[in-house]
């Protein structure tokens, strides 16, 4: 039996290439940890996760100092064991962004290990459900965007087969969010889907307010209307609006996306898998969606989320924001608006260790447990 014999982490910040506004922040900064194990055998896999902003210090310091020792002679296969193993281990800081993300980047490398040595792409290993999804891009319809360059962003990527785009909302006035959104629909028509984003900045009477003005406008989905741990209010919305809420970027547990599927306070649930705290729990959260008939459409890291939209029977969309361009060999496959996941063995992701070399923040090595 082989067992863990090193764990290697780094951190690296991968700067956006375009300005990204939403209504609460602004993207300055993409700090991504990464985590490479190696069992006694050397077969290697890589996992990462990432935060928007800062962050990814702490991150690295409970990968260092309490995480990564314990793996060190643990069996790579009890992927679900060590999930779990960690997560008491780590008992005092969950649920919580930090662990979940350090978690995330350890599962994930695990899997890219166990895929690697089964010789099988991550799609077909999680359940080999498709081989494409459809994309639908947030790239060109951030909030500092005047309503020309959403325009324009939105033809361009229907022209290249995209299905949809996806438009922040959230301006001081209502009008003005109806302004880009009437923009854009006339542009692109009735059979191009546009999804909205408030990413947490409504009150329930505002966000009551500003779906009608969605309503008007055939709108795909309302994401993150409300902050995301008051389920009662997002339970009230969904009863006063057709158009469908989407929630789970914030979300950092099972439980968590339980509560709101069993209050109806949910349409479509956009489990992230570096929140949720890796591949693990992101496949049982999606079965746990596809339990109350509700769609899986994850938020961000389309690289890494590609292999698991196809693995799932319930998910119908892919977020386009390009991330790992900078630092791998070759970009996400993408064909007349569907990313294709890759059939070589793992993740699917092909690192260029140079470039990330490049640009480290922080590097260690573990081999000895604690």
């Amino acid at each position: 039996m082989a067992t863990i014999a090193r764990v290697e982490l780094q951190m690296i910040d991968l700067v956006p290439k375009v300005k990204r506004v939403d209504a609460i922040q602004s993207f300055v900064s993409q700090e991504t940890p990464m985590v490479t194990i190696t069992d006694s055998d050397g077969a290697v896999g890589t996992g990462y996760s990432y935060t928007i902003g800062t962050g990814g210090p702490s991150v690295m310091a409970l990968l260092e100092h309490t995480l990564a020792p314990a793996l060190i002679g643990r069996d790579p296969d009890c992927i679900d064991g060590i999930w779990r193993d960690l997560l008491f281990l780590t008992h005092a800081t969950s649920v919580g962004a930090i662990t979940s993300l350090a978690l995330a980047a350890i599962d994930t490398a695990l899997w890219d290990l166990k895929c690697k040595k089964a010789e099988l792409p991550l799609w077909k290993a999680a359940g080999g459900n498709r081989d494409r999804i459809p994309l639908y891009t947030t790239e060109g319809g951030w909030l500092h965007l005047e309503t020309e360059a959403l325009v324009s962003d939105a033809v361009e990527m229907q022209q290249r087969g995209f299905r949809g785009s996806k438009i922040k909302i959230g301006c001081e006035h209502i009008s003005q969010d109806a302004a880009r959104l009437g923009g854009v629909r006339a542009a692109v028509g009735d059979s191009y889907e546009i999804m909205t984003d408030a990413n947490q900045g409504f009150t329930l009477s505002e966000a009551i307010r500003r779906a009608r003005v969605l309503e008007e406008h055939g709108i795909g989905w309302f994401e993150e209307p409300l902050p995301a741990d008051d389920v009662a209010a997002h339970k009230e919305l969904a009863m006063r609006t057709s158009v469908p809420i989407a929630v789970g970027e914030s979300m950092y547990s099972l439980s968590q996306f339980k509560d709101y599927l069993q209050a109806g306070a949910a349409s479509i649930v956009q489990v992230d898998v570096a929140r949720i705290g890796g591949i693990t729990p992101w496949l049982k959260t999606a079965h746990l969606a596809e339990a109350f008939n509700i769609m899986v459409c994850p938020h961000f890291l389309m690289e890494l989320h590609l292999p698991l939209v196809c693995a799932v029977p319930n998910a119908k969309w892919l977020e386009y924001i390009p991330q790992l361009d900078s630092v791998t060999t070759q970009p996400m496959r993408i064909e007349d608006g569907h990313g294709i996941p890759s059939n070589d063995p793992g993740l699917g992701i092909h690192w260029d260790h140079a470039a990330i070399a490049a640009q480290l923040l922080f590097s260690s090595t573990i081999t000895k447990a604690t």
